[in-house]
């Protein structure tokens, strides 16, 4: 019989194959990812957790057997959103991890020339390799177009400086995906793409201690010289580069969400039919129980516009970036709120160091935040609604 969390209708939509897969996947990760994950150092890039999803073969689900992964060609949406949420519900921390592999090799993957291409992708596909994706600045998070990096040509090449901050798998990354400003002035229409080495002459950084135990950092670039033939993509056309990675990733970010309000939806239902309070179980309790009908019907409704969002981009359905947009934002502003009332559904137990909605709870916040903030992700869908004005 396919399994399926009893917690929540299945989704028509998904084939008997994808809910098999859903429930294999956690319980993969359940047996032999979450152990490794809690083992590392929180907010510190975990080489072991990243070989470990290479190991059950998760890394290679993202990318093609060309380059050194198991898929007969690019990952779809639909693929990557069902095993990040299944991995989120079980760890954060993989989830955390099996994505960057994705987001800061993408790009290579798509815009490299062919021998960049297959010097990085395969390891990084056999977990050997950790990538980055280097596109935040101090002064230039969601608003990428007012990107400050300086990219000068430098004979075959181009010379980088700047800075990056709040950046996946910074400082250590392999490799990092790049964005630096080719054309001053020139807003979205000047910014290139590169694909820089972790240990190119003048590249620095540290790391950064966030409330989600992430590994992110700063990079720091000293006139960081990059070969002509590590341009991603073309000259001044590297926003484009970063668009497309971002409506690919952006719904599964929303999926990782869903995982994790997943996993905090269950461990309410299983406190309020064991706890006891005012003589019986806390669940009989109306005010309880309609809290958990919102979460469950919350979770849903999200899960399925993540869905929907990645059959559009498996399919090629018009308007992709819209409906990226509203699973990003629908699905992790549903998770902040399932999680916080599974938290006050606990109780003081929940605030303990450790326990599970605590983790969670933590971690649920910075996703409303990276690949677009909530508020640029509402910007995005109003400005949809008026094609001819195009903006606000």
């Amino acid at each position: 019989m396919t399994s399926w969390p009893p917690t929540l209708p299945r989704p028509v939509a998904l084939t008997a194959a994808e809910l098999d897969d859903y429930a294999a996947v956690r319980k993969l990760s359940r047996q032999r990812l979450a152990g490794v994950a809690a083992a590392g150092t929180p907010g510190r890039l975990d080489r072991a957790l990243v070989g470990a999803l290479a190991d059950v073969g998760l890394v290679g689900r993202l990318f093609p057997a060309s380059h050194g992964g198991s898929l007969p060609g690019e990952v779809s949406a639909f693929t990557l959103c069902l095993l990040r949420e299944a991995v989120a519900a079980e760890s954060p921390e993989a989830e955390t991890a099996l994505a960057m592999q994705g987001l800061g090799a993408y790009p290579v993957l798509r815009a490299a020339r062919p021998e960049i291409a297959a010097r990085w992708i395969p390891p990084i596909a056999r977990g050997e390799a950790v990538p980055a994706f280097a596109l935040t600045e101090p002064g230039a998070g969601s608003d990428a177009a007012a990107l400050e990096l300086a990219a000068e040509a430098d004979g075959d090449g181009w010379r980088l400086t700047g800075e990056k901050t709040w950046i996946s798998n910074a400082p250590e990354a392999d490799v990092a995906t790049v964005f630096a400003r080719t054309t001053p002035g020139a807003g979205a229409a000047g910014v290139t793409a590169f694909a820089v080495p972790g240990d190119s002459p003048g590249l620095g950084g540290r790391s950064l201690d966030l409330v989600a135990p992430h590994p992110v950092g700063t990079l720091t670039f000293d006139g960081v010289f990059v070969p002509g033939d590590h341009l991603l993509g073309e000259v001044d056309r590297g926003f484009a580069v970063a668009m497309s990675t971002l409506d690919l990733f952006r719904p599964s970010v929303g999926a990782f969400a869903v995982g994790m309000a997943q996993a905090a939806l269950e461990a309410a239902i299983d406190h309020a039919g064991s706890r006891q309070a005012f003589g019986g179980p806390l669940h009989r309790l109306q005010a309880v129980a309609h809290k958990l009908a919102d979460m469950a019907t919350s979770i849903h409704a999200a899960r399925l516009v993540v869905y929907d969002a990645a059959r559009a981009f498996d399919t090629g359905a018009e308007p992709l970036t819209i409906r990226a947009s509203m699973a990003k934002l629908v699905a992790t502003e549903t998770a902040q709120r399932v999680i916080d009332d599974a938290i006050q559904i606990h109780g003081a137990r929940a605030l303990e160091r450790g326990h599970l909605l605590e983790r969670l709870y933590r971690d649920v916040r910075a996703p409303r935040i990276y690949e677009g903030a909530s508020e640029v992700q509402r910007t995005i869908i109003a400005r949809r609604l008026y094609p001819r004005i195009g903006k606000l």
